[in-house]
């Protein structure tokens, strides 16, 4: 462990766990230079696309994108709700993942923080951005990353359950169910911190013995079934280094915090609830420095199965999300979708509402965090032109209250290659970028 997660433990075991710790300038590493609040994402992700109905439309003003460009732009009734903190987020239009234009629109989903191409047949994804900033950053918190969704587990390839992707490109299992979350950040064990600590090195233990025949097996085999094998030793790897990081973790007491106001019982039936509990758990999670990184899918491209595509009908709209999506050029379907893409910013704007409300060194919580929201259809099955808002990380450089239209030579990959390097990832590439967006950093 670095030596100011040491410091970080003894001030936790000498304050105690009767309280939720945000960031102090106590857990900066002694004698540093700045004492400055840690970076953190979190990314949103909404199926389907939005509201684009043509200028002479009768419901024109439903069009997602704003009028105008620059800082003069107009919000659109879609994204009205954002009006009172326009000048906190910034609107991005004309960007794509370029090697998904010419696939199924309801394809797109698994690669929207990958930028990855899903071949037919090979469907073989890449580390997700997130996951990239995790297994580099994630280091110094209990937590590398949480990955939320309202659906939950992995879902199917191209029909996925979660945003997120590990640097073997396979999906990071997603949790839906508030409560689950809630224990697993901040609950308590029952068993004693000893039990805990026997459990954990009998694991160890039997992962040795593991990996030990394992070697002397591979010896003895093929070349086809030497790489199967290690394809299988690296998975026991991972969980030999999840259980060094369990075991190191113990002697740190999880910030208790007071749950008072969260809807934990929230489920698929009571959406409204459901979503608004998972951002309170990603913001007291960012507060109380559980992690760093976050992903939360509102709902996956598989209509049919999607236990999120009820979700707009629970709430009064008038269809599911995959009905509203496919009825927008029909005659007031532009309007019916628009009223959910106004829903869905509202959600937005709460949460950035929250984090901004924070303090956090000299700044707010909204300050040192990079708020990422956007989809992978423009309109329904159609893969360009994705809607895109940033918000947050004034410390990161990130300057707001603007609409910038990006042609399509601009891949979505750019502005990614921009979130990493501001977050502190030493990279000159992502996905297929072909350079920094200077236009959304000062």
């Amino acid at each position: 462990m670095k030596s100011w997660l040491i410091e970080r433990r003894t001030f936790l075991r000498a304050a105690g766990a009767s309280l939720a710790l945000p960031w102090l300038d106590a857990m900066a590493l002694p004698g540093a230079k700045s004492k400055l609040p840690p970076k953190r994402f979190c990314s949103m992700f909404f199926p389907y696309g939005i509201s684009l109905p043509k200028a002479d439309h009768e419901d024109a003003a439903w069009h997602w994108f704003p009028q105008g460009e620059g800082r003069g732009f107009t919000f659109n009734k879609s994204l009205e709700v954002l009006d009172p903190i326009r000048d906190q987020v910034t609107i991005l239009g004309g960007l794509s993942h370029p090697l998904m234009r010419k696939h199924g629109g309801h394809d797109s989903g698994d690669t929207f923080l990958t930028g990855a191409e899903l071949k037919p047949g090979e469907l073989k994804n890449s580390i997700s951005l997130d996951q990239l900033a995790a297994k580099r950053l994630g280091q110094d918190t209990r937590f590398p990353s949480i990955v939320l969704s309202s659906d939950g587990g992995v879902g199917i390839p191209t029909r996925a359950n979660t945003i997120s992707y590990n640097q073997r490109g396979l999906p990071v299992p997603s949790l839906n169910r508030p409560a689950l979350v809630f224990e697993r950040l901040f609950g308590l064990n029952q068993d004693s911190i000893e039990a805990q600590r026997r459990g954990l090195s009998r694991t160890g233990s039997h992962l040795d013995l593991l990996l030990d025949e394992a070697k002397r097996l591979n010896r003895k085999l093929g070349k086809r079934d030497q790489e199967k094998m290690e394809q299988y030793l690296t998975s026991v790897r991972q969980v030999e280094q999840q259980v060094e990081r369990s075991a190191g973790w113990l002697d740190v007491p999880k910030p208790k915090v007071n749950a008072a106001g969260l809807s934990l019982e929230a489920d698929d039936n009571t959406p409204g609830e459901l979503i608004q509990t998972m951002l309170d758990l990603i913001v007291l999670a960012f507060q109380t420095d559980s992690t760093r990184f976050a992903t939360y899918q509102f709902g996956s491209m598989h209509g049919a199965i999607s236990i999120a595509g009820k979700f707009p009908q629970l709430l009064g709209f008038a269809n599911h999300m995959h009905g509203l999506a496919h009825g927008a050029n029909k005659k007031d379907g532009a309007r019916k979708q628009g009223e959910w893409d106004r829903f869905l910013a509202g959600r937005l704007k709460y949460f950035i509402d929250r984090l901004a409300a924070i303090d956090e060194g000299e700044g707010t919580l909204l300050d040192n965090t990079l708020v990422h929201y956007g989809t992978t259809n423009s309109n329904t099955h159609n893969n360009r032109n994705y809607p895109a808002i940033i918000a947050g990380a004034k410390t990161m450089g990130f300057t707001h209250g603007q609409f910038l239209r990006f042609g399509e030579e601009t891949p979505l990959a750019n502005l990614y290659l921009t979130m990493l390097q501001r977050l502190g990832v030493k990279t000159d590439s992502f996905a297929d970028s072909t350079g920094a967006m200077t236009e959304v950093v000062s």
